[in-house]
């Protein structure tokens, strides 16, 4: 089955990912973009709404590529009407507009998805088969990079924010994934500078995130690590491979066909707002 997905959004990300991903198929096809700005749009080479209802009207899930706070307003219009959604990361700017988000998908009962790339790929799912074989009890992840210092992604809500919102939901995830549950969270540093996150998490194991983007020249790729009574394993973003997309829109498009939830859902998302919420309020 194919699905026909709506895109809203055509930025930078939404240019490089999200409009040639859906086009290809072979599980999706891109019906139409709406984006507050038509012009840029316009060179996808599909229709372009001029009312994001007429985008509704002609697709059967939405996939968003938009700033935090409009996902969240925008999200809320796509489940009312019964679409399914593929969701960026973070889910919303606030943990308010997070459970709105949320609350709306569950009340619609629509599928949605969540957009946590490391989760998609081969590799992150044998490391998490390997880490279950070694009793896990601690770990540490880091994310650090320049993309703050200029760029496509050094946008208004990254630069006002930091590496907390953008980045930490992908560490913060694949700890939780490795380790269980995270049950609570300590953070110091700054958003915009070097932030750390000691993650409790309900198996009593404990980890560590560092986060920046901030850091000039050359930096090392993202990692995961985690150790256990029987040995350790680590894993680079380096190792995700390129078809992370392709599994994660075959993912969506038989969640979508299937109907029912999928493991990475508005809800999961709303539970990593959280952390993430409980994280800034303690950094001011």
């Amino acid at each position: 089955m194919t699905i026909s997905v709506g895109l809203v959004g055509a930025g930078p990300w939404a240019e490089m990912v999200h409009a040639p991903m859906l086009a290809a198929g072979p599980d999706t096809r891109l019906a139409g973009v709406w984006a507050r700005r038509p012009e840029v749009a316009a060179r996808f080479g599909v229709p372009v709404f001029d009312r994001i209802e007429e985008l509704f009207d002609n697709c059967e899930a939405v996939a968003f590529s938009v700033p935090p706070a409009v996902q969240a307003e925008l999200g809320v219009l796509a489940a009312k009407a019964g679409k399914a959604l593929l969701l960026e990361k973070p889910l919303a700017a606030d943990l308010d507009g997070a459970r709105r988000l949320a609350e709306a998908v569950a009340e619609a009962g629509v599928p949605s998805q969540m957009v946590l790339t490391w989760r998609y790929s081969e590799a992150t799912r044998a490391f998490l088969a390997r880490v279950s074989a070694i009793e896990p009890f601690g770990g540490h992840a880091a994310n650090v990079s320049g993309s703050l210092l200029g760029g496509d992604f050094a946008t208004p809500w990254r630069l006002e924010r930091g590496a907390i919102l953008d980045v930490g939901p992908h560490m913060i995830d694949m700890l939780d994934a490795a380790l269980g549950r995270v049950a609570g969270v300590r953070a110091h540093g700054n958003p915009n500078g070097w932030v750390g996150l000691l993650l409790e998490h309900e198996t009593g194991a404990v980890s560590e995130a560092s986060l920046c983007m901030s850091v000039p020249g050359e930096t090392p790729p993202s990692h995961v690590e985690v150790h256990g009574r029987l040995g350790w394993e680590r894993i680079d973003g380096g190792q995700l491979g390129s078809d992370v997309f392709a599994v994660m829109l075959a993912e969506f498009a038989e969640t979508v066909e299937r109907g029912g939830g999928h493991p990475l859902d508005a809800a999961h998302g709303l539970r990593l707002q959280e952390i993430i919420d409980a994280a800034e309020r303690q950094l001011g």
